[in-house]
């Protein structure tokens, strides 16, 4: 009995529609993504005033201090809670929606 059931379900799942959506709808387009997503950190360097706050609220210890009393980002190490983006002051830092942060340097994954 129970069977049959496992079979009925099955049958009606193939006539229906999916449920997922496909992670590339056309050849170099990607699926969009919600509003307010937290991606990949871009960093306006000429907006920013050095005020380092930015490295006071990162839980991962992703942002460090650079000589010229600017920052610079080891992304491999965030975890996109958008904290520093919130902190900073002059909005030099902002939350893309890039999602895909994948490379094969790790050289590419600091911004300066």
């Amino acid at each position: 009995m129970r069977v049959g059931k496992v079979f009925r379900d099955a049958f009606r799942s193939l006539f229906r529609k999916p449920v997922t959506v496909e992670y590339i709808t056309k050849p170099g387009k990607m699926v969009p993504v919600p509003e307010r997503f937290r991606g990949r950190i871009s960093y306006d360097r000429e907006t920013c005033i050095g005020c380092l706050l930015c490295i006071r609220v990162c839980p991962g210890g992703v942002i460090l201090s650079t000589e010229e009393g600017k920052v610079a980002f080891n992304i491999s190490r965030c975890i996109l809670c958008g904290q520093c983006a919130e902190v900073c002051p002059k909005g030099a830092i902002k939350l893309s929606s890039q999602f895909e942060i994948v490379t094969y340097n790790k050289e590419e994954l600091t911004i300066k």
